[in-house]
């Protein structure tokens, strides 16, 4: 096992870190829409913060060796559904090879934010 470290992707608020590999996968944590620099939440709707939050996760995975084309499974939180629509829009866009996903509504996320994603993906 290694733990996964980036300085292109905000650092852990909590007890955890980015990512773990182990046996040719990596498992991140869950991205929420933060600018790597400066820690803040970036974008004020579900659009902005997806697309925060996606590149995030991109860089958590290319610090692994991995990409969004080799997520095999994504698990994301919403704080809306009413925002599903609009999150989808931004997720097909940059998950072109549409992995396994689970998408659910949560009663609130850290710092207010309106989404979180975390993956799965094989190592190249």
């Amino acid at each position: 096992m290694e733990t996964i470290i980036s300085d292109n992707a905000p650092a852990a608020i909590g007890p955890y870190s980015q990512a773990i590999t182990h046996n040719g996968l990596v498992f991140t944590s869950g991205q929420i829409p933060l600018c790597p620099k400066s820690g803040e939440v970036v974008g004020g709707d579900v659009t902005e913060q997806a697309r925060q939050v996606i590149d995030n996760l991109e860089a958590v995975l290319a610090a692994a060796g991995a990409g969004l084309d080799t997520v095999l499974k994504t698990t994301c939180f919403l704080a809306d559904m009413a925002d599903f629509a609009a999150f989808n829009a931004v997720y097909a866009d940059r998950f072109v090879g549409k992995p396994a996903r689970s998408c659910v509504a949560v009663k609130q996320l850290p710092r207010g934010v309106l989404v979180e994603i975390e993956a799965v993906a094989a190592i190249r």
